[in-house]
């Protein structure tokens, strides 16, 4: 293995390092700047579809920006927009610079977002072998970082706008170290080529294969946003847990995802992708399930930390799916799967949220375990074509 692939794998798990650990940053300081604006609850979370329509916007201008330049340009770039946005919510003094801030973050988050997987993709193109699951846990790890920054400087009463300001200054540092390690376009191309792996000429369009992994994506990333905004409100709520107890639920579920995500490509590289994605939203599934109809608070708690293991491993496989559809718009194809893939994560708390008019909290997570079963049905679409140079010969029935 030669150092220039060693050195541009690292550098792409400082890139998602930095980006969990920039968007961590702004979601600990949440309270404290909606508390300086002088903004409600409700308002900011109108401000926050802001975030998510500028991440949407961001992703898609991505796509076809890395597939032109290359990843190797526009990673730095987004990561030194991202870095440099994350202190704007801190400026914010009312509620139209705070939007500002936020769309201004999420075009910023989005550019980062599908130009490092597009990169990601290249490194396990070259690797021959999955790497992509091992990226996304870099990303829950840089999150975990920043939990331990946030509070640390919070309880040294830093403001906001100190803390995001540091923390700007060290993602535009990261940016520049490591920008030099990413991997270059030849370096890329001639590898897919030898390999074999598919080269459209002409003019592209995105393919049904594509759009069913981001159709996936979408369901997928539904749940995770299911167990981010709704795990501790239903201990709280169902079970009449404490707050310290209902707490244990989102982290059960995030510690479980990011231990899975070390795990998956070795299993992925063992079993195939496809067999990655069946069982692990078929176990998303169970898990789930014990979790919604259990009348304990452990058993709920392992069936959230169930839920996040199953899960862990399929989003990765879905992003790496589409980057490898086609070696010249991989950037295209991954911002296709990222966006619809985000629009799922804000989908799936706001959607749980009118269906508990009429359900129990409890119930209405049968709407995310259907999409569970879904994704595990469908599972065969992630598999690999004989000639692209991944090795993941043996696929589970």
């Amino acid at each position: 293995m030669d150092k220039s692939l060693r050195a541009g794998r690292l550098a792409t798990f400082a890139y998602f390092t930095l980006n969990g650990f920039l968007m961590g940053m702004w979601i600990v300081h949440i309270p404290g700047i909606e508390h300086r604006v002088g903004i409600s609850h409700a308002l900011l979370g109108w401000l926050l579809l802001l975030l998510g329509a500028g991440a949407f916007a961001g992703m898609q201008a991505a796509g076809p920006l890395t597939d032109r330049f290359g990843a190797r340009t526009v990673v730095p770039l987004g990561a030194a927009l991202c870095s440099a946005a994350v202190v704007l919510p801190g400026l914010a003094t009312d509620a139209w610079t705070l939007g500002a801030a936020l769309l201004a973050l999420g075009v910023a988050n989005g550019c980062l977002d599908v130009s490092m997987n597009a990169h990601a993709v290249q490194v396990e193109h070259r690797y021959r072998q999955p790497v992509m699951s091992a990226f996304h846990a870099a990303f829950s790890i840089g999150g975990v970082l920043a939990s331990l920054a946030g509070t640390r400087t919070l309880g040294r009463h830093w403001s906001p706008v100190t803390t995001l300001g540091a923390a700007a200054l060290v993602g535009l540092a990261v940016t520049v170290l490591a920008a030099p390690a990413l991997l270059r376009p030849a370096d890329t191309e001639g590898v897919m080529a030898e390999a074999g792996a598919p080269v459209v000429t002409g003019r592209r369009t995105t393919s049904r294969r594509v759009w069913g992994l981001a159709t996936l994506a979408l369901m997928i990333m539904l749940c995770e946003g299911v167990a981010n905004d709704w795990s501790t409100l239903h201990l709280r709520d169902v079970l009449d847990a404490g707050p310290a107890t209902a707490a244990l639920a989102y982290g059960a579920f995030a510690t479980a995802m990011t231990a899975g995500r070390l795990l998956a490509d070795r299993v992925a590289a063992r079993v195939g992708p496809a067999a990655v994605l069946r069982h692990g939203a078929s176990l998303a599934a169970l898990g789930l399930t014990a979790a919604a109809l259990s009348p304990w608070i452990p058993l709920a708690l392992l069936g959230w930390a169930v839920f996040g293991a199953g899960l862990s491993g399929c989003v990765p496989q879905l992003f790496s799916a589409a980057g490898h559809a086609d070696q010249g718009a991989a950037g295209t194809n991954v911002s296709r799967v990222a966006g619809l893939g985000y629009l799922g994560m804000l989908a799936g708390p706001a959607v749980i949220g009118p269906l508990t008019h009429v359900l129990p909290l409890n119930l209405t997570f049968f709407l995310p375990v259907l999409c569970c079963v879904v994704a595990a049905a469908a599972a065969g679409i992630v598999r690999p074509a004989r000639h692209v140079p991944i090795r993941l010969e043996a696929e589970a029935v």
